[in-house]
């Protein structure tokens, strides 16, 4: 297994599950908050494909496609407390443009050394993501991070663990 191999793995893995846990929800559900303090499923599905369009293209612009108009500035810390679905994409447009995000993240890494891996990223992604390998490894460690809030929004909700 070489660099890309293990990365895509990563990211793979974080992908299935995250994808478990969603896979039955309703877009009801994906507005309800686990604690008043947290963010709805579906505010942190636009913050996760924001971030990684974002990082991605950052590491190797030129690699994603664009967002919808508007998309980004939907899901800033901002409107993290707004709970009117009108303000933000269906589960189903969350998921389609999820699709098209991480395809284009795979197709990119897999156009990558090990040199290039171990390049540098931009100075603003210095602190949690330093070299471009980092950038692609935090796709996968993300959307887990994220989805530890799912599993518990699930239990909430009725939903037998699935893990």
């Amino acid at each position: 297994m070489n660099s890309t191999e293990a990365i895509r793995l990563a990211i793979d893995s974080g992908q299935m599950i995250s994808l478990a846990y969603l896979g039955d929800l309703t877009d009801a559900d994906f507005f309800h908050r686990p604690h008043p303090g947290c963010n709805h499923i579906t505010w942190q599905m636009g913050h996760l494909i924001s971030s990684e369009h974002q990082m991605i293209e950052s590491v190797v612009p030129g690699s994603m496609p664009e967002l919808p108009a508007g998309f980004a500035e939907k899901y800033t810390k901002e409107t993290a407390a707004v709970d009117d679905a009108a303000a933000f994409h269906s589960k189903q447009e969350l998921m389609e443009l999820f699709e098209k995000i991480r395809a284009a993240t795979l197709a990119a890494l897999t156009q990558l050394s090990d040199d290039d891996l171990d390049k540098a990223s931009p100075e603003e992604m210095q602190g949690y993501a330093p070299t471009v390998g980092a950038a692609f490894s935090l796709q996968g460690g993300h959307w887990l991070m994220h989805a530890g809030q799912w599993a518990v929004i699930r239990r909430q909700l009725g939903r037998e663990p699935l893990f």
